[in-house]
C-alpha cells in the first residue's frame, strides 16, 4: 500500500509539472514554427525577421563572443539591481518616516523616473566614463523607482491597530520598523524587485549602447552595422533570458520568504 501511495504521489507530481510546463511552452513552439515556415516559404524576408534556426545557429557559432558579452551584461545588471534594491528600500524607509519628508522629496523621485534614460545616457559617459560604470549607473537609474514606490506603499499600509499595539508596549521606532513595518511591506518590496529585475537588464544594455563594455549592447550595435540580423536577435534573446533568470530568482526568494504566512505564495 505504501509503495502504491508513493507511486501515486509521483504520478501526481509529474502531471502537475507537465500541466505547469506546457501552457507557456506550446505558444512559443507554435510561434517559432510559424516564423520558420513563413521565412522558408518567402512570406517574410529573412532580413526583417531571421528564422529561428538561423538565430540558434548564430548562438552556436558565436557562442564565445555572445556568452562573454552576456557575462559582462549580467554583472552590470546585477550590480545595478542590487544598488537599486538597497538604496530604494533605504529611501523608502526615509520617505515613510515623515509625511513632510515624503511631500518634499517623493515628487523628485517621480521626476527622476520620468527622465528618458536614452536622453541622459551620453551624460552618464561624461560622469562615469566608458565601460562597466556607465552600464551599472544606467541599470540603477532605470530600476530604482519601482523599488522605492512599492516599498513605500508597503511601509505606509501597515495596520494602524498593530502600530498602536507596538506603541502601547513601548516599542521603539527602530523595533517597530524592523519587526512590524518591514516584514509587512515584504510582499510589496518583492513586487518592486520583480519589476526592477527586468528593468535593470534593459538599463544596462542602454548604457552599453553608449558606453561600451564588451557586452550584449556592444554585440547588438556591431551586428547591426554588419547587417547580421541573426546575431542581433541572438543577443536580444540572451538578454531576455538574463531578465527571465533574474525574475525567476526573485520569485524563488519570494516563495521561500512568504510561503508560510502570505496568501500570494501558498
Amino acid at each position: 500500500m505504501e509503495h502504491q501511495s508513493t507511486a501515486t504521489q509521483e504520478r501526481s507530481r509529474w502531471r502537475t509539472a507537465v500541466a505547469s510546463f506546457l501552457p507557456p511552452v506550446l505558444p512559443l513552439v507554435v510561434v517559432l514554427a510559424s516564423i520558420e515556415a513563413a521565412v522558408q516559404f518567402g512570406l517574410i524576408a529573412p532580413y526583417i525577421i531571421p528564422p529561428p534556426s538561423r538565430i540558434f545557429a548564430s548562438i552556436r557559432d558565436d557562442r564565445v563572443e555572445l556568452f562573454s558579452a552576456m557575462l559582462n551584461t549580467s554583472i552590470a545588471s546585477l550590480v545595478g539591481f542590487v544598488l537599486s534594491m538597497v538604496i530604494g528600500v533605504v529611501l523608502a524607509v526615509v520617505l515613510a518616516s515623515s509625511a513632510w519628508i515624503q511631500r518634499a522629496f517623493y515628487p523628485y523621485a517621480i521626476f527622476f523616473q520620468t527622465v528618458p534614460i536614452v536622453a541622459i545616457a551620453p551624460l552618464l559617459v561624461i560622469w562615469f566614463g566608458y565601460g562597466m560604470p556607465t552600464a551599472v549607473a544606467s541599470a540603477f537609474i532605470v530600476s530604482v523607482f519601482p523599488v522605492i514606490a512599492n516599498a513605500l506603499a508597503g511601509l505606509l499600509s501597515t495596520d494602524p491597530a498593530l502600530r498602536d499595539l507596538f506603541r502601547l508596549y513601548g516599542a521603539t521606532p527602530t523595533a517597530t520598523l524592523l519587526k512590524l513595518r518591514l516584514p509587512g511591506a515584504l510582499p510589496n518590496i518583492l513586487t518592486g524587485l520583480r519589476i526592477a529585475g527586468g528593468l535593470a537588464v534593459i538599463g544596462a544594455i542602454v548604457g552599453e549602447f553608449i558606453g561600451g563594455n564588451g557586452s550584449l549592447g556592444d554585440v547588438i550595435t556591431s551586428a547591426l552595422t554588419q547587417q547580421k540580423n541573426a546575431k542581433v536577435f541572438a543577443a536580444v534573446l540572451l538578454a531576455s533570458l538574463l531578465g527571465l533568470a533574474l525574475f525567476g530568482l526573485i520569485n524563488l526568494v519570494s516563495r521561500l520568504a512568504l510561503r508560510h504566512w502570505h496568501a500570494s505564495e501558498r
